[in-house]
């Protein structure tokens, strides 16, 4: 693994260092309200913080605003994957593939290597199965290929070799297991490392911050007005420029713009469930279901992820939810290739469903290709919708592209080409992680109990060298030392730390998207009053 050197965190415009220094949510609003922006982006989802991210590297100023939390819809409900997509090989996406594997192996090694974990997947071949052991085998070879063998040269594996790494994998007509690699991450943590690395490149963001109407200037969009749900307060936002990056709501403000504006996504449901791990898993589990569908089953924080669905999703984008149909259809699909033991519903911790933002048209969504759109409206506002979490920093730069290109330099040409800029800049924290769990143990000044090895690791896998502003919070008040609950890793100065540094306003923000304690199914009433506590004392 390839690391770059550590990169220390410096308070910069928008963020808020511990104790609470930095501007309030009302000085936010008023500089948002006051200063003129060259790019307003509507949507903290990753599609729109990576242009904001990448927009401010170029030197333009830069606004981002979101009606809920930051990565609070689909870019925290994904299958926590970076990957290059075995799946396309089956269609000739041979080079949608090699991209995908630049990207994930970018994001690995040089961008977030604090943030992602290599994983071995296993793909068993059973008898009567949509795919035979030779088809698979080279389909993996190729896979492996195309990333460089750089996690290893895809193959084929002995049914009792693979049960030794996956006790639970279900060996009835198990005729081989293709072998290949990928990585994981936790997407909301990704997310908000790079939310942070756009304000520290100067964008001005805000959460929880609705747009109730666009602003134009002769027939042109140039601005939002927006209420802080929390507060109740209306402000509005001028920009030369406006993205659209809304996701599932993309026709919405589209709408806002041009009420004749005609559908141009459709949306596509995703729903997953998380378990208690019965035995250690070493190695994930990719089932084919038929021709085009695969089922995951994945180690992921201590616990296994399993999914996705894929169906047509019409209605408010709000009310994605996971149904009963989908647990049983989740279950049912992993029985494939997991014993029963593992799949017992009593396991289920939480589960979550997300909206795939697909172009516009017929047919089957698990078909549907996964490519960035981006539209001009009648007003001049920019509309950008679906891609793969996988390529998140790959779709900021193409937007910023087609930002630049725009006839009439709508955002003027006092700043840099994106063409000019680091391809592969880190994200906030970026170090080894086992180098920093390593001094997260060892370092303790303060005279109370050294910090649990799970904690340690948790905070050098979620936070990088960031961490030890964590460890410092804890050592100057030992009670935020302790664990939020006895069964999952994280500390008290973990939320203090959401509140002063990551945005956090609400106890979801802390305990679904900053922390692990909601998917863990451990967010009691009691804990969640005591996080929101602390949210109240800033």
């Amino acid at each position: 693994m390839t690391i770059q050197p550590t990169l220390q965190s410096v308070p910069a415009l928008g963020t808020r260092p511990a104790h609470g220094v930095g501007p309030s949510r009302a000085e936010t609003r008023e500089q948002l309200a006051k200063a003129s922006y060259d790019l307003l982006v509507i949507g903290g989802g990753i599609l729109g913080i990576s242009t904001a991210w990448h927009a401010a590297q170029a030197g333009l100023r830069v606004a981002l605003v979101d009606a809920g939390d930051f990565a609070g819809a689909t870019s925290s409900a994904s299958s926590k994957l970076l990957h290059g997509g075995l799946r396309y090989l089956q269609t000739g996406a041979v080079k949608l593939v090699a991209e995908n594997h630049f990207e994930r192996r970018a994001v690995s090694r040089q961008v977030a290597p604090h943030l992602v974990n290599p994983l071995t997947f296993y793909l068993p071949v059973y008898k009567g199965g949509p795919h035979g052991a030779a088809k698979l085998g080279a389909g993996v070879f190729a896979y492996s290929m195309l990333s460089a063998f750089g996690d290893g040269v895809g193959h084929l594996l002995s049914p009792a070799k693979a049960q030794q790494d996956v006790p639970e994998l279900r060996t009835e007509n198990l005729k081989a297991v293709a072998v290949y690699g990928d990585d994981q991450m936790n997407d909301a943590r990704m997310a908000l490392m790079t939310v942070r690395a756009a304000v520290e490149a100067g964008a001005v963001v805000l959460n929880h911050a609705e747009v109730t109407g666009l602003r134009f200037t002769r027939g042109r969009v140039t601005g939002a007005e927006l209420r802080d749900r929390l507060s109740g307060d209306e402000f509005g936002v001028s920009a030369r420029l406006v993205l659209n990056a809304t996701g599932p709501w993309v026709d919405h403000l589209r709408r806002m713009e041009d009420p004749n504006a005609a559908p141009s996504i459709r949306l596509s449901k995703g729903a997953h469930l998380v378990l208690k791990r019965t035995s250690p898993w070493k190695a994930a589990l990719a089932t084919p279901i038929d021709k085009y569908r695969i089922t995951f089953a994945l180690p992921w924080e201590d616990m296994l992820l399993l999914g996705t669905t894929d169906e047509e999703f019409e209605g408010d984008p709000a009310d994605v939810a996971v149904n009963d149909k989908d647990i049983a259809q989740i279950l049912d699909e992993a029985a494939f290739s997991i014993r029963d033991q593992q799949l017992d519903r009593d396991l289920i911790t939480y589960a979550f469903a997300g909206l795939r933002v697909l172009p516009g048209g017929p047919g089957d969504t698990a078909k549907a290709k996964r490519e960035t759109v981006v539209t001009e409206g009648r007003g001049g506002m920019l509309s950008v919708a679906g891609g793969k979490w996988t390529t998140f920093r790959h779709i900021g730069r193409t937007v910023m592209q087609k930002l630049q290109a725009l006839p009439g330099h709508p955002l003027g040409d006092d700043f840099e080409p994106i063409s000019a800029l680091p391809k592969k800049l880190p994200l906030p924290g970026v170090a080894n992680p086992r180098a920093v769990a390593h001094r997260l143990l060892v370092d303790n000044p303060a005279p109370g109990p050294r910090m649990a090895a799970d904690t340690a690791r948790h905070l050098a896998t979620h936070y990088g060298s960031l961490a030890f502003d964590i460890a410092r919070i804890a050592n100057e008040s030992p009670e935020l030392g302790e664990r939020v609950h006895p069964d999952a890793p994280e500390i008290w100065a973990q939320v203090v730390y959401a509140r002063d540094n990551e945005w956090a306003e609400t106890a979801d923000d802390v305990l679904r998207r900053r922390t692990t304690l909601t998917i863990r199914g451990l967010a009691t009433d009691e804990i969640r009053a005591k996080v929101q506590g602390l949210l109240d004392e800033k």
